[in-house]
């Protein structure tokens, strides 16, 4: 029953994102073109609900010679990949906001598991373990504000298993508050490697 009512949330509040924030948006159109050669928005392929693919939309933060549909962290330099307005947004979790679209067309949730990569295919056998692929996926998750970038594929699953389990109005609410406190603090961001947790 919740899933009706957690897609019906999602939309409202999709809509209300996307006319809120149309002029920010308009300012971060034009400091990424300002800033580097190339499209404002970039398109990846990652896995949704029951394991289907999507094309996830970000706005761009690297540059145009970037190897394709490889995870930050495998790079081996990231930061010479990464533009000036990039850091910035990768740091505030700015080039995450297009992907209201794809929750406004039902191809992800505002909370759940973030969408998988279709080529790390460790993480989404783990997610199997959990029946995390299962879920829509979403902006940001139980796993999101429990580390992030900092935790190691195992961990990661386990809780978007978690999440699984407990889903329901509440928790996504408390998922939600996590995450704007997460983000102020820039917790688990690790440009170039998974990092580790904070003993």
């Amino acid at each position: 029953m919740y899933c009706y009512l957690k897609r019906a949330i999602d939309f409202v509040l999709a809509l209300v994102g996307c006319i809120v924030l149309s002029p920010f948006f308009l300012l971060l159109f034009l400091l990424i073109k300002l800033d580097s050669k190339g499209p404002i928005f970039f398109k990846q392929k990652r896995v949704g609900k029951g394991k289907s693919h999507f094309m996830i939309l970000k706005f761009r933060t690297m540059k145009v010679d970037t190897p394709k549909d490889c995870p930050t962290h495998l790079l081996e330099n990231p930061d010479q990949y990464i533009t000036r307005m990039g850091k910035f947004m990768r740091k505030t979790s700015l080039d995450e906001l297009p992907q209201i679209y794809n929750i406004l067309v039902g191809q992800m949730s505002i909370i759940g598991p973030r969408p998988a990569l279709w080529n790390q295919f460790d993480l989404i056998a783990e997610r199997d373990k959990y029946g995390a692929n299962d879920v829509m996926p979403g902006l940001t998750g139980w796993a999101q504000i429990n580390g992030r970038d900092e935790l190691p594929i195992d961990v990661k699953a386990k809780l978007d298993g978690e999440y699984v389990e407990k889903m329901s109005f509440l928790f996504d609410c408390k998922c939600f508050l996590k995450t704007i406190t997460s983000v102020l603090k820039h917790d688990g961001v690790v440009e170039g490697g998974t990092g580790s947790l904070k003993k």
